[in-house]
């Protein structure tokens, strides 16, 4: 059970709807799966940073090539300036002074999920790169490898899991400073709005007292405030005789200084920087500051913000691929005899022998089963490719209801009507979708002969979006399965899964249920009728006057 409620006033202590951990647990349904997950093989992401993604094993061959007699962690979730810098020295200073002769330090960058103003991971490793090199710290004991968690920023008690987990990889002692996972609270917030949820030294005290550390198998090394002293350019805590001397320089002011790409400050080095937009000396190497000054000059570019497998989908051969997918430039062109065509309007909705079978249609796979990503073929573009659907904030777009247990697509030379409306509800204006139900994924871009079974009315934000159910012609099960009854005496519950599907999958967004005209599905007859009806609206669309409704037609 999803006790939603228990499990965020367990972990955060914080009643904020606007934090964004806390606002995606509750768009959650109301169970969890959870269990014991077998690893066959090492995870790549082919997004350039799988060199930094190294196994418990290749942790300890690296900290072993070091001369490595003990290991100390930091996290990091920000750009490594000079404060973060002296905390990682002087915790390799403090170890030395308790006797140990070579301290490695595991720099060990976040990489799983972090909120949309987080600096991205490969600006982040791309920054922690470019101060290894300069030897703001010294690569001869530092490992970087980034830890695949998501950050949920739930303070005093995440911190101790990030301690707990570096022990898996080797590290004895984890270093840890003010306001440790922590965040401002939103404007929703109960209490602390606009302003730290967490008070700043509770995730350390509470982490000294943690029984993470309880068979000394793990210790801390704890840092509390420091500054930028302005007489001699390095960060420590403060000393009160010369209060004036000291400026504090904390993330947001940081981030502040880079999107106003702040360069060096003269002496004598002010105390407001951002009034003077300025940096000043050793606060960070030069290559690493241009780097985040980068990313803040255009934060809406194109980065990886978390780790994010980037995998080629299975595509039919048919077809002609540009662009990355799971991105925005990613577009599937389809092909017949060496020129481009549209799968919308050059292919033909039936497959030859129609007056055989007449339940039998051409199918068009857009997204194969399995596939997260959101592709649908594009109505505005020449010939029609496949690309990624976008959500309205322009990211884009996919599934989070689980993975889908059918192929998606449409069916080609069919249109839904705006003007055709029954019951209130009106024609979504796009080809007919299909849920194909077959045994295994079928490539994107594939063109299947598939047989009708029946078809699902969805009523989507007012609009009909009918889903034509059907099962390829050469699917194993095929022989057997020719309407919804025997589907259902095949496969069974697989109705049940469908609507269900249909009805649920973007609460997962946060978004409602939505609604079926009704709770059951069409008979295979009456969806053959729904595909009649937008096989003859497409052809007065292609063959219409001047409204083509912003479409390409082919025509």
């Amino acid at each position: 059970e999803n006790r939603k409620e228990e499990i965020v006033t367990r972990c955060f202590g914080a009643i904020d709807m606007g934090h964004p951990y806390i606002s995606h647990i509750y768009s959650g349904g109301d169970y969890l799966l959870g269990g014991e997950i077998e690893l066959l093989q090492k995870i790549t992401y082919n997004d350039g940073l799988d060199q930094y993604r190294l196994t418990p094993k290749q942790m300890y061959a690296e900290y072993e090539a070091k001369g490595a007699d003990v290991v100390f962690a930091f996290q990091t979730r920000n750009p490594t300036h000079a404060g973060h810098a002296y905390l990682m020295r002087t915790g390799r200073e403090r170890l030395i002074a308790k006797g140990y002769k070579n301290p490695v330090l595991w720099l060990s960058p976040l990489g799983g999920w972090t909120k949309s103003d987080d600096v991205p991971l490969d600006v982040r490793v791309k920054q922690h790169v470019a101060i290894l090199e300069e030897k703001m710290l010294d690569p001869a004991w530092t490992v970087m490898a980034i830890w695949p968690a998501p950050m949920i920023y739930g303070g005093p008690t995440e911190v101790q899991f990030h301690a707990q987990s570096r022990r898996n990889a080797g590290a004895s002692f984890f270093v840890v400073g003010r306001d440790a996972a922590g965040m401002k609270g939103s404007m929703e917030a109960v209490t602390h709005t606009d302003d730290d949820i967490y008070n700043a030294n509770h995730a350390r005290y509470v982490l000294q007292m943690s029984p993470v550390l309880e068979d000394k198998e793990m210790s801390l090394v704890s840092f509390d405030k420091f500054y930028y002293d302005k007489t001699d350019h390095e960060m420590k805590a403060m000393d009160e005789s010369r209060p004036d001397d000291f400026i504090s320089i904390s993330g947001s002011k940081m981030r502040a200084l880079a999107a106003q790409h702040a360069t060096p400050c003269p002496d004598p080095i002010p105390s407001d920087l951002l009034a003077a937009n300025c940096i000043p000396p050793n606060f960070m190497v030069q290559t690493g500051w241009d780097i985040v000054c980068d990313y803040y000059a255009d934060p809406e570019g194109k980065y990886l913000p978390w780790s994010k497998p980037i995998v080629d989908p299975l595509m039919a051969d048919n077809t002609m691929a540009i662009g990355q997918f799971g991105d925005l430039s990613f577009e599937l062109t389809f092909t017949e005899g060496g020129r481009s065509v549209s799968p919308w309007h050059d292919l033909t909705l039936r497959p030859a022998g129609y007056s055989v079978s007449p339940e039998e249609v051409n199918f068009v796979v857009e997204i194969p089963m399995f596939q997260t990503a959101k592709m649908e073929v594009n109505k505005e573009l020449p010939y029609n490719p496949i690309t990624q659907d976008k959500n309205k904030d322009g990211s884009p777009r996919y599934y989070t209801y689980g993975t889908p247990f059918f192929n998606y697509g449409l069916l080609p030379q069919t249109w839904e009507d705006p003007a055709l409306c029954h019951n209130g509800a009106c024609g979504d204006n796009d080809p007919l979708d299909v849920m194909e139900i077959g045994s295994s994924p079928l490539p994107m871009g594939a063109v299947v002969p598939v047989k009708v079974l029946g078809s699902l009315e969805l009523i989507d934000e007012g609009e009909t979006d009918h889903k034509i159910i059907a099962i390829r012609v050469d699917d194993p099960d095929a022989y057997r399965i020719n309407d919804m009854s025997s589907l259902e005496y095949a496969k069974p519950g697989i109705t049940e899964k469908l609507i269900d599907w249909l009805k649920m999958y973007k609460t997962s967004d946060g978004k409602g249920v939505n609604e079926l005209a009704q709770e059951y599905p069409t008979t295979k007859t009456e969806a053959i009728g729904i595909i009649e009806e937008c096989h003859q609206r497409w052809q007065a669309l292609r063959s219409g006057g001047s409204n083509t409704h912003g479409f390409y037609l082919g025509r």
